[in-house]
């Protein structure tokens, strides 16, 4: 039952990577603004700038775990196949 539950929290495709990156920019923004309110001046827009660099950099890995995935998944595959024939 915990692997079905488990099996809901893994990034399968890029269409749930664009998804998840959404919405970590939709939260990063709304983060980034409180920034600006709570600290007015340069050092607030760096803030801001912070979070939004930290969603590239989350939605860059997201990206490569996902190529990463899928050429293991295809080089298991062929590995199969050849040790079939």
């Amino acid at each position: 039952m915990l692997r079905k539950i488990g099996k809901l929290f893994v990034i399968k495709t890029k269409w749930e990577a664009y998804i998840i990156i959404y919405a970590l920019a939709l939260g990063c923004t709304a983060r980034g603004s409180q920034y600006l309110i709570e600290y007015p001046g340069w050092f607030g827009k760096l803030m801001f700038l912070a979070t939004t660099g930290a969603v590239f950099l989350a939605g860059a890995k997201i990206f490569d775990a996902l190529a990463y995935e899928r050429k293991a998944r295809e080089a298991e595959a062929a590995q199969t196949s050849s040790h079939k024939t």
